[in-house]
């Protein structure tokens, strides 16, 4: 790999791995206008690890927070809505790590073309669309009063949200779009949403990461640590700000300028492939 590679590629993970606009969609165009090679196996870890640091390092406070009352509702019986929070995280992981352990290669392999990516772009970001304009004609009758944040779902919200990460498997879903489209429907704020769906991608990614480590094992890949390293680097930054910039700018723009992107980037696939 050259240093535009790394940089490149290091950047689109970084950027588009917790805004709904699908990073596997936007990685399946590198190799149609680049002649470069598939980056390998330990370069996919290094992205995904420097996107872990992001969100770990943003959300820091919170983590540290949410671990102390979850292990105080452990160990002291301690209930607080922190406690609750660190819960419905944990238990909102387990469908996608299920249907992920069962159908993941699957659902690669089959689905991972650019035809598929580009409906799936489209249909969940007019989706994704819906859920916005919904929650933006509810805010207008009803204010912030009339939904809930992330420290006080119910069950059913907290499921509902389990069950549409699960959906993000399916290529050019986008995790972040998906969970973020579910949170709408189901009464949390943008606020709320977005944040409940950056913090459950901790485990999500960490998941992915032990599960592509043992991968590289067993391949006995070779791996040229300054390249993984400034990886690393690169992505987690642009992803620090990403996630900074996107929390700032939903209060005032909402989701629609990323629908709108979604079907064009969608159309745009589809001419290419279809």
């Amino acid at each position: 790999m050259d240093w535009l590679e790394v940089i490149v590629l290091a950047l689109i993970q970084g950027l588009t791995e917790f805004l709904p606009v699908s990073s596997s969609a936007h990685l399946l165009l590198v190799p149609l206008f680049t002649d470069w090679p598939d980056q390998g196996l330990a370069f996919d870890i290094a992205l995904h690890f420097g996107s872990l640091l992001a969100v770990i390092a943003y959300f820091r406070r919170d983590i540290y927070t949410l671990v102390s009352a979850w292990l105080n509702s452990i160990l002291k019986r301690q209930s607080s809505s922190e406690a609750r929070l660190a819960w419905a995280i944990i238990g909102a992981t387990i469908p996608v790590g299920l249907v992920g352990f069962l159908v993941k290669t699957t659902l690669e392999t089959s689905l991972r073309t650019g035809v598929f990516m580009a409906y799936s772009l489209i249909v969940f970001g007019l989706l994704l669309g819906f859920a916005d304009w919904r929650y933006s004609k509810k805010l207008k009758h009803q204010g912030e009063q009339g939904f809930t944040d992330e420290y006080h779902m119910s069950i059913k919200q907290i499921v509902g949200i389990a069950l549409a990460q699960a959906l993000a498997l399916i290529p050019g879903t986008s995790r972040s779009g998906i969970t973020i489209t579910a949170g709408l429907l189901l009464g949390l704020t943008r606020e709320a949403s977005a944040r409940f769906s950056f913090l459950l991608s901790i485990p999500v990614i960490v998941l992915a990461t032990v599960l592509q480590t043992g991968e590289l094992v067993v391949e006995q890949e070779p791996v040229d640590w300054l390249t993984l390293i400034v990886g690393v680097i690169i992505s987690a930054i642009s992803a620090y700000f990403c996630i900074h910039i996107f929390l700032q700018a939903i209060k005032k723009l909402g989701m629609q300028p990323f629908v709108v992107y979604r079907v064009i980037l969608g159309v745009y696939l589809l001419y290419l492939f279809a």
